[in-house]
């Protein structure tokens, strides 16, 4: 029970119950519509209205932004929600400087792309479909994690 407490200072049931609600949404809507959930989708989709590069005007970015951006909605609903529900209205905020989430934030974006998804669309819609590819990918960005993990906190 100590390894529970020191890993989950905060308790872990609300983690818990974040990834039941995220599993729930993502296969009611490929459930209901036949589409994959992925974030990084939903990134470039929504750039494609201001962007007119062509990478960002590919039809699978224009044609599905519509239901893209309620879907981005939709989670920024739930956070607010979340925020209000749970945090009592309490401003959250973190110690991490704003140029280390800057330069995480554009690492892992670049990443997104690189990986042709995010972890959410890999993770969450292609391990719940079986993809062995999705694996992969799962995999590589754990290892990756535990490997950065580790070596910030021996170094930093």
């Amino acid at each position: 029970m100590n390894l529970l407490t020191t890993l989950f200072p905060l308790g872990w049931q609300h983690y818990l119950l974040g990834g039941l609600l995220i599993g729930l949404g993502t296969a009611l809507l490929f459930l209901f519509t036949g589409r994959i959930g992925g974030m990084s989708t939903v990134f470039s989709s929504s750039w494609s209205y201001l962007v007119r590069r062509p990478f960002f005007q590919q039809p699978r970015f224009v044609d599905s932004r519509g239901w893209r951006l309620v879907y981005a909605a939709g989670l920024i609903v739930g956070a607010l929600v979340w925020w209000l529900g749970f945090a009592g209205g309490a401003a959250q905020g973190t110690q991490v400087p704003a140029w280390q989430l800057a330069v995480g934030g554009f690492f892992v974006g670049y990443g997104a792309r690189l990986g042709n998804g995010c972890t959410s669309g890999h993770g969450i819609c292609g391990l719940g479909s079986l993809q062995l590819p999705a694996l992969g990918a799962v995999l590589t960005f754990m290892a990756t994690a535990f490997l950065t993990a580790n070596l910030a906190a021996r170094w930093l």
